[in-house]
């Protein structure tokens, strides 16, 4: 089993040190989804929910999110990121949220990803809660990522990764 590194010699939870890495170019892309009633994604996509454009407001908290990651997840670095980008797309019965968060650095954006990614989806939620309490956010995931040491890494087809 390999060494947890944020985990000291005495087994105390530390911020691992990137001082020595190399910078690179480094981006990661997580995908989710929500899962709601047809009248709810009916009112989102034509725009008829009545807190306003639930897409744009999403949009804007992922990359919100995205930029405070380091104040949320614990031993999470503080990251100078250079591009954040939120897609969403309509899938039976479902709306699909996708990031990309995309930096030069000594560690990667992976959590970046994944936090731009949660946080939109539970912004839909807020959102739309009204039309629909029983929306379920499912599927949250890592699809992608590249640069670092460990280069580029690529979700299999079939789903999640293996356990580690």
């Amino acid at each position: 089993m390999n060494k947890l590194t944020h985990l000291d010699e005495s087994g105390k939870a530390r911020m691992v040190d990137v001082g020595g890495k190399a910078e690179t170019i480094r981006e990661a892309v997580a995908t989710g989804r929500i899962r709601m009633s047809p009248a709810a994604l009916s009112a989102i996509r034509d725009g008829e929910v009545p807190k306003g454009d639930v897409l744009a407001a999403a949009r804007i908290a992922g990359i919100m999110a995205a930029k405070k990651t380091a104040e949320l997840i614990p031993l999470c670095h503080p990251l100078a990121l250079t591009s954040v980008t939120l897609n969403f797309a309509v899938e039976p019965g479902a709306l699909r949220a996708t990031a990309s968060a995309r930096l030069t650095g000594r560690t990667g954006v992976e959590m970046e990803a994944m936090t731009a990614t949660c946080v939109a989806l539970l912004t839909i939620y807020d959102m739309a809660k009204a039309i629909d309490k029983a929306m379920v956010i499912e599927e949250v995931r890592l699809l992608a990522k590249s640069g670092g040491k460990s280069g580029d890494w690529t979700a299999p087809a079939h789903g999640p990764g293996p356990a580690r």
